[in-house]
């Protein structure tokens, strides 16, 4: 019998889904039965061995902290974060909490890949590009106020502000022009702007989760929140039960692509604002647990790693030459592959070290880690880095 589609919506916005989804179409790829992509589980361990080495490389201590924007704030050395808690400083830990969530909420909505040209140039200091270049130039404007209505509150993000965003606004506080493009500047500024439709603040999100006088959340039930409360906001892809999906995709190997069955879900910035959210929340007073519910990030570094590893073998080399859509198939499948192998090298980190997942959660080797490793692998493989792979972003999933 057809799972009823109210129960089908409350599965997929959940991170079992990602995770059953993307290890079905794992077993179907160690079978031989995928269109786009052959597995070779045999070159795994060397993938986690070189995961382990950056590792170390970055954290000699393996005190890894887990894997969030947060990081990004710091590129260069330069002690961002140390500047806004100075500036939070005079706020309760429940202001600062909320503060931090305007912060972090805009600059993941803004963190969908660049493309290859773009670089912010930092007032009085270095230029950075991709995340870091974004993370750095979303936290300027944040700083300047840009997302807040009330000059007297500039440290702060709300509805007004962000729906009285304009494009050249963002074009400015990005530095984008003719010679510096950014991929889906429309499709960011739309999220802002859908931002600003569903809810007062983005630090918001803390009082509905520490409502009742909650003081434990779980993971899942961050994430939850934030599919919850920002659905609306993405562009109207996939729609079931009248609720707007989001980070979903068909792929024909699991079913009929007219039926839940086929699609995976992946929630990729979703996830990576979850993440984001954790050191704030338990700043306030939130205590999260259960952080290993949660799933590795389908993204082009991730993805990018298992591909130039030799884990996931194209079996069409246009693959290598042409740009797709997030929606298609071969993009999906890469995707999924990359969700289910990220538990498989999480596990073969683990096992080199000796610890448990508790001692080192799937966000700590993320962190560690697996982007770090496929941006370095990327960069001894291609002039400038960029990704095996080619999507054509429209600022809302990679």
């Amino acid at each position: 019998m057809p799972e009823a589609p109210a129960a089908a919506v409350s599965y997929l916005l959940g991170p079992r889904a990602i995770r059953e989804r993307c290890r079905a179409l794992l077993e179907l790829g160690l079978e031989g039965r995928l269109e786009h992509f052959r597995v070779d589980m045999a070159r795994l361990p060397a993938v986690a061995d070189y995961v382990l080495e950056v590792t170390r490389e970055a954290y000699p201590t393996l005190d890894i902290p887990v894997h969030s924007r947060w990081g990004h704030f710091d590129v260069g050395g330069i002690r961002r974060n140390a500047e806004l808690e100075a500036r939070l400083a005079p706020l309760p830990p429940a202001g600062r909490a909320r503060a931090k969530l305007d912060l972090v909420v805009t600059s993941v909505l803004l963190d969908a890949g660049s493309g290859p040209t773009w670089k912010y140039q930092e007032p009085g200091g270095g230029t950075y590009a991709r995340s870091e270049g974004l993370a750095v130039a979303s936290f300027r404007m944040f700083l300047a106020g840009a997302f807040s209505s009330d000059p007297s509150q500039p440290l702060r993000a709300d509805a007004e502000g962000l729906r009285g965003l304009s494009l050249e606004s963002l074009a400015e506080g990005f530095q984008v022009t003719e010679d510096n493009p950014l991929a889906g500047l429309e499709g960011r500024l739309e999220l802002l702007h859908g931002l600003g439709r569903v809810l007062p603040r983005p630090g918001t999100l803390f009082d509905l989760l520490a409502a009742h006088g909650r003081r434990v959340v779980t993971a899942a039930q961050v994430l939850g929140q934030v599919l919850q409360s920002l659905g609306p906001i993405w562009p109207g892809r996939i729609t079931l039960d009248g609720m707007n999906l989001g980070d979903v995709w068909p792929h024909s190997a699991l079913g009929a692509l007219d039926h839940s069955d086929s699609l995976v879900p992946f929630h990729k910035l979703s996830q990576w604002l979850t993440y984001s959210l954790l050191e704030p929340l338990e700043e306030g007073g939130l205590q999260v647990t259960g952080l290993e519910e949660l799933t590795g990030l389908p993204e082009y570094r991730n993805g990018g790693l298992l591909v130039d590893g030799g884990v996931l073998v194209p079996r069409d080399e246009r693959l290598f030459t042409d740009a797709y859509k997030p929606g298609s198939e071969p993009i999906v499948e890469w995707r999924a592959l990359t969700v289910a192998l990220l538990d498989e090298v999480g596990q073969h980190v683990r096992e080199r070290l000796g610890m448990t997942a508790e001692q080192l959660p799937l966000a700590k080797v993320l962190q560690g880690g697996t982007w770090s490793a496929g941006r370095k692998l990327a960069a001894q493989k291609r002039p400038g880095g960029p990704p095996p792979i080619r999507i054509e972003s429209d600022g809302t999933v990679f």
